[in-house]
């Protein structure tokens, strides 16, 4: 069952799968919770198994929740599992320990087994490097992309934030090598504290 802000926006829902969930905007789950039917008032919202326990938070509305490919529409849950290892960080910091991943700035959507950009984020490393919307990513130094979640494994796996990430790309159909100097994201979003 969800909670949707308030005894009135609460519904039943199912859990569809657990399953690996890859954002086109550089966001990789190991594991999310998928539920059906979908909700609108997703953002945020606490996900409560049958004991009353929180499990998930709400995150997105998906087209295709159990994974299948036909289209069920629902909605993706973060587990509450990942939070106790880094909540002393998020509360100190705002954001987790550790060294941070490298970020290109680029936006990425999988389409008929292609990895295709469709939005660099102005002034990012990607736009730096002249990666441009329409170019097709095949390649992280020279080892072909299978899918989303294998490119940004790939692109983790050069090093950390700052290092720079040749990517082997198709622009105007003709095979060509981008090097994008990466840097931290958190560094290009420029977030100021609130309080």
């Amino acid at each position: 069952m969800a909670s949707y802000g308030g005894a009135g926006m609460v519904a039943p829902v199912r859990v569809m799968a657990k399953r690996e969930f890859a954002g086109n905007w550089e966001y990789l789950l190991d594991e999310a919770i998928f539920t059906a039917p979908p909700h609108p008032a997703w953002s945020g919202a606490a996900l409560i198994n049958r004991d009353g326990r929180l499990v998930g938070v709400g995150s997105l509305i998906v087209g295709d929740a159990d994974g299948s490919g036909d289209g069920n529409p629902g909605n993706m849950f973060v587990p509450i599992d990942r939070l106790p290892s880094i909540l002393g960080d998020l509360i100190a910091d705002g954001r987790a320990a550790g060294a941070p991943r490298p970020w290109l700035g680029v936006t990425t959507n999988e389409a008929h087994g292609k990895l295709i950009v469709t939005k660099v984020t102005p002034g990012g490393p990607a736009e730096q490097a002249g990666l441009q919307r329409g170019d097709i990513i095949v390649a992280v130094n020279g080892e072909k992309t299978e899918s989303l979640a294998d490119l940004y494994r790939k692109v983790w796996a050069v090093g950390q934030a700052g290092v720079t990430v040749p990517l082997d790309v198709l622009h105007d159909d003709e095979k060509q090598r981008v090097e994008v100097k990466s840097m931290n994201r958190l560094d290009h979003l420029k977030l100021k504290s609130t309080f």
